[in-house]
């Protein structure tokens, strides 16, 4: 069932293109669409171009990292941190990519992820099933050095499972990057859910797009990155 609560940022034509086009770490990335069957889940949103245009200042290094994004959508930040995660040398000491979203989204996903990366590529980024608070027996406890998500916060009767699923998957030492447009207070109500468990503050601000990136960590490494 296609998730449609809101159609903001670059506009209903371009959410309702077929296609979408970005050129990030040197390559020309061509995204499928396809709103009218799947709604949120298969289109880009500006919060994961920003995110991905975050990662690409090299504010992060994800080389020979395990990396996780959750509700991945089109797949276009699992994408470039598969792409701007490895090295340029030894691919086998790439960042380890696990891409996620509900089952209804994974053969759309998986389609955009195999089309643009390069074939040495994808043994580093795996599609995998993640229903928030449903599916946590699949993926070991506090196995990721980083877990992404883009514009994730958005429906509240999830907030509690996403927060769950947060919680399973961070160690003390993993970094949460969640990148987002306030549009309700909702969104606000989500950061200070996510604040009684994790120490929260802001990185980074794009103010044309209006999207905020969050970093989070477990409150004993307030001050690490």
């Amino acid at each position: 069932m296609a998730l449609v609560p809101y159609a903001e940022g670059w506009g209903l034509q371009g959410l309702r293109s077929p296609w979408a086009t970005f050129r990030f770490a040197g390559r020309t990335l061509r995204l499928r669409q396809d709103w009218q069957r799947l709604g949120v889940a298969a289109v880009v949103w500006d919060a994961a171009v920003v995110l991905c245009a975050y990662l690409e200042m090299g504010s992060v290094d994800l080389r020979d990292r395990a990396v996780i994004e959750l509700g991945a959508g089109t797949g276009l930040l699992g994408i470039v941190a598969t792409l701007l995660g490895k090295d340029k040398l030894l691919y086998h000491l790439g960042a380890r990519v696990t891409i996620t979203d509900r089952e209804a989204a994974l053969e759309f996903l998986e389609s955009n992820v195999q089309a643009n990366l390069p074939s040495e590529l994808h043994p580093r980024a795996v599609v995998k099933e993640l229903t928030w608070g449903k599916d946590l027996d699949n993926f070991p406890p506090g196995s990721f050095d980083f877990i992404f998500g883009a514009d994730i916060i958005y429906l509240e009767e999830t907030f509690g499972e996403l927060l769950q699923t947060l919680e399973h998957l961070c160690s003390e030492q993993t970094v949460i990057l969640l990148s987002c447009r306030i549009r309700y207070e909702r969104d606000n109500n989500f950061l200070k859910m996510l604040k009684g468990h994790f120490s929260v503050y802001e990185v980074y601000y794009d103010s044309n797009k209006d999207i905020h990136i969050y970093k989070a960590q477990r409150h004993s490494h307030k001050d690490d990155f």
